[in-house]
């Protein structure tokens, strides 16, 4: 695979305008408040696992409509909270098609002496992975196969904005943990997880609430319009199949519309907290313009690290040392 996007000095300079609807703001500040009226706390039950070196709960939270929610919340298991203060903690979302899969997956973090809350993503979980458990509650219109399309022409109705909503009540629920210091929690993730890292951080921060620190990794959800002209592979390519076969205007603005409330790097300029990204200048699933478009419109701090000759798997175990560094600067000990 070879660089098929703009050069590096170009993608530097890349900075575009994305089409907002008027009512973004109160769209999605309405879809949080009525998500956190839902009410009710987490509901934790440790899990006994063999780990000796952690301590794993399974948590149930309300998300999008009060829906259960899946987690895994992985702790280093000898932690003293009285001696040592309340710890950070990380809400990582996950790619496409994947679940929370089995907690011995998800060691980093806790090895490192930080709290890890590992999201399940509703209706998905049986693409890759070890699995998810977690279903969308919401039924679907016609759409391709995926989770783009699904009730794309209305974004009330769209499968991500339940998605973006549970990632911001994630946050809500490891706040509200004891031995979880709620000023120290950031929020990442890669492909999918990474757009909805964007999301979840810009929605918190409308509504007050920022996040210590985001790191998404080589994000999608970026820049509809253009990632649809650069290429045809899904996920991007399910919208381009599903106009393909409802040829209507009408459907076709009524799309645009929809996407235009998702589309993160839109919500971006809202976010607030630093932030950290990653982007692969080969990348043929969210190509490097769209991770640069929402990266220069991110309305804080921020950092982006560039790998020149990878695709859409980016950075994978070379990301760990720079976040835990970024944590670290952004969530310092002692809060």
């Amino acid at each position: 695979m070879a660089q098929f996007d703009l050069p590096l000095d170009e993608l530097e300079q890349y900075s575009p305008e994305i089409a907002c609807p008027d009512g973004l703001v109160e769209f999605w500040t309405t879809t949080v408040t009525q998500a956190r009226a839902q009410g009710g706390a987490p509901v934790v039950q440790r899990v006994d696992t063999g780990l000796a070196a952690v301590v794993v709960d399974d948590v149930t939270f309300p998300g999008f409509g009060g829906h259960p929610i899946k987690a895994w919340l992985v702790r280093p298991a000898h932690h003293d909270a009285d001696a040592h203060g309340p710890l950070p903690a990380v809400v990582e979302l996950l790619g496409y098609g994947g679940g929370r899969g089995l907690p011995h997956e998800h060691l980093r973090w806790a090895a490192a002496g930080v709290a890890h809350l590992v999201m399940d993503t509703r209706g998905q979980g049986a693409h890759w992975g070890s699995g998810g458990q977690t279903p969308d509650p919401v039924g679907r219109g016609a759409g391709v196969a995926g989770f783009l399309t699904s009730g794309i022409e209305d974004p009330h109705d769209h499968y991500y904005r339940r998605f973006y909503t549970d990632g911001v009540r994630a946050v809500d629920a490891v706040r509200q943990v004891p031995g979880i210091d709620p000023a120290r929690v950031a929020v990442t993730g890669v492909s999918q997880g990474g757009g909805g890292t964007i999301a979840v951080a810009a929605l918190l921060s409308l509504v007050g609430d920022a996040v210590a620190a985001a790191m998404p990794d080589v994000p999608f959800l970026s820049h509809f319009r253009r990632a649809v002209r650069l290429v045809d592979s899904r996920p991007y390519g399910e919208i381009t199949q599903y106009l393909s076969v409802r040829r209507d205007p009408a459907i076709e603005a009524a799309v645009w519309r929809t996407l235009s409330y998702l589309d993160v790097a839109g919500l971006a300029r809202h976010a607030t907290s630093p932030a950290l990204f990653s982007v692969g200048l080969m990348d043929v699933t969210c190509p490097p313009s769209t991770v640069f478009a929402a990266y220069h419109a991110w309305a804080g701090d921020k950092r982006i690290d560039v790998y020149p000759y990878n695709d859409h798997e980016g950075g994978q175990a070379y990301r760990f040392a720079p976040q835990l560094a970024w944590l670290h600067e952004h969530a310092p000990a002692g809060g």
